[in-house]
């Protein structure tokens, strides 16, 4: 798969387009990317989501994601990396804070504004970055970076409401790479039993499963479960994928084995919370 790199801390593009130029596709960089117009759908990690106008997404490193076009769509992309970010006029007490959150941003589908007021907030701070954009005025540069700057701080604090309780940016380094390292390789259940895992962090596997808990405040098998139900949730309701499909994508042993455990912790089997969650939209 493709993969992109970004040459300079930030880049600013603003597009008008009918169809995407891009197939599915990874960064190595983060990528804000706000509809000014348009709809259509946005594909990030097999997951969909329907677009329109006043919708902000975070794409983070090593996402794969696409949109499809179905009206002609402005599309403002900023592309900034964390050289970008060390760089900037944020406060340096706030900047390993602005990383950490960025960086442990949920992989998900969908807008991530999730308050009135901040959409309201955001949308004219994205019109004076286009006016500044096109126009090449004076001091536009600089205009623009505290623009940007003041949005990815808005961004931030949208992402920090929706972090598991147990992840803050106090949390032990180690510990933050271990959750890392589970949630990229969630598709590999051989690279996340409390022995590879022990192995991979320098952990005895007998002191595994306790140095886990004492960090994530539950057992390692409990995390596993509510990631994988997480993100089932999301193909539930964001992909047209059969549930056996998305029994085997996950690893469970089969479809009914898949329906027991959604059903223990959900309380509802995947077809019918997929159903009723239709029905509420």
């Amino acid at each position: 798969m493709h993969k992109e790199s970004l040459y300079e801390p930030f880049e600013i593009v603003f597009k008008e387009l009918n169809e995407c130029p891009k197939k599915a596709h990874e960064h190595s960089f983060f990528e804000l990317v706000y509809i000014v117009s348009g709809t259509g759908e946005q594909c990030i990690n097999k997951n969909r989501f329907n677009y329109r106008k006043g919708h902000l997404f975070l794409i983070t490193p090593d996402d794969c994601h696409s949109f499809d076009i179905e009206e002609t769509t402005q599309f403002l992309f900023i592309r900034f990396n964390n050289i970008y970010i060390k760089n900037s006029a944020i406060l340096q007490e706030n900047v390993q804070k602005l990383e950490f959150i960025l960086q442990h941003a949920n992989h998900q589908p969908g807008c991530i504004l999730k308050n009135q007021v901040d959409k309201t907030l955001v949308e004219p701070m994205i019109n004076a970055i286009i006016r500044e954009y096109v126009n090449r005025d004076l001091y536009n540069k600089e205009l623009i970076r505290q623009l940007v700057n003041t949005l990815i701080i808005v961004v931030a604090r949208n992402i920090a409401k929706s972090l598991p309780e147990q992840i803050n940016e106090q949390s032990e380094e180690k510990a933050l790479d271990i959750l890392e390292y589970i949630q990229r390789h969630i598709y590999n259940p051989e690279k996340l039993t409390t022995e590879h895992l022990g192995a991979t962090f320098g952990i005895s596997e007998s002191y595994m499963g306790r140095y886990f808990k004492k960090h994530a405040n539950e057992t390692l098998q409990d995390y596993l479960m509510q990631y994988k139900l997480k993100l089932i949730e999301n193909r539930l309701l964001h992909s047209k994928l059969r549930i056996g499909e998305i029994a085997r994508e996950f690893n469970f042993t089969d479809e009914s084995h898949l329906n027991r455990m959604f059903k223990k912790y959900k309380g509802a089997s995947p077809s019918a919370y997929r159903k009723a969650r239709m029905n509420a939209s």
